[in-house]
């Protein structure tokens, strides 16, 4: 196996478990550690993998993005602990939108329910968690519905939410960084997202630190178009505070 064939496997290792380990590659690839290392270092440059100590994950691309089954498996109580954060910032909002994704949908599970809310959202998992646990009136955005995250998009969504003024949105993305803004890998997606951000009076962006530096194919928003970035504490506070300078407080829980 030549050096393009082996980066091939590892990204392909890695978008199929989300994460790969050094030292199980290099057992499996039959090369040493140092070996897999350069591989890595590659493909990061590339924009392939993030790396991490001990090992790399997938960067979502065009052709690449995780499905919300594998959402749900990672970072779990980092995202716990945002989506709690973000709900701390409602204020006096009446009327939200809450992105698609499991963050987000964390933070529909977390919405208060001793005060009359409207939330409107393209996500199926949130719309039927809030229908059944929550006395807020559910708006579900209308749409062909992508079945790699259950959510709609298309004309119908974009035209329905360009008829709303809502108080709050709270919006997650594929890739944020200081040079392009936020980014998502479909341009259905990034539609949606970007009337969201329009139809808003205020945005909060919820999401990992892992988020953080990634670029993908559609850009959607600037990141001086939030209050807000709320994410855990994997983000350094350096480069948090990189992030504050362009507008938003960034918060890290």
């Amino acid at each position: 196996m030549n050096a393009d064939e082996r980066q091939h496997q590892i990204v392909a290792l890695a978008r199929r478990q989300g994460e790969v380990d050094v030292a199980k590659l290099a057992a499996e690839l039959s090369v040493s550690a140092e070996t897999i290392r350069r591989d890595l270092r590659l493909l990061e440059k590339h924009g392939l993998l993030r790396r991490t100590h001990g090992g790399a994950y997938p960067v979502e691309t065009a052709k690449f993005e995780t499905d919300l089954a594998m959402r749900t498996t990672r970072g779990v109580p980092e995202k716990r602990r945002i989506a709690a954060a973000a709900v701390g910032l409602i204020g006096d909002a009446e009327t939200i939108f809450i992105d698609e994704g499991f963050t987000p949908q964390l933070i529909a599970e977390a919405l208060p329910i001793d005060r009359p809310l409207t939330v409107v959202t393209a996500s199926l998992n949130t719309a039927a968690w809030l229908s059944t646990n929550s006395p807020a009136t559910v708006l579900l955005l209308g749409g062909r519905v992508r079945g790699r995250t259950l959510a709609t998009v298309d004309h119908w969504a974009s035209s329905m939410l360009a008829g709303f003024v809502l108080d709050l949105a709270f919006v997650g993305a594929n890739g944020i960084s200081r040079e392009v803004g936020l980014t998502t890998p479909d341009p259905a997606v990034a539609d949606v997202k970007a009337r969201a951000v329009r139809a808003a009076r205020r945005r909060i962006f919820v999401g990992m630190h892992t988020k953080f530096g990634v670029r993908t194919f559609c850009r959607f928003a600037e990141i001086s178009d939030f209050e807000s970035l709320v994410t855990d504490t994997g983000l350094p506070a350096s480069e948090a505070h990189r992030y504050s300078r362009l507008g938003p407080q960034v918060i890290r829980v």
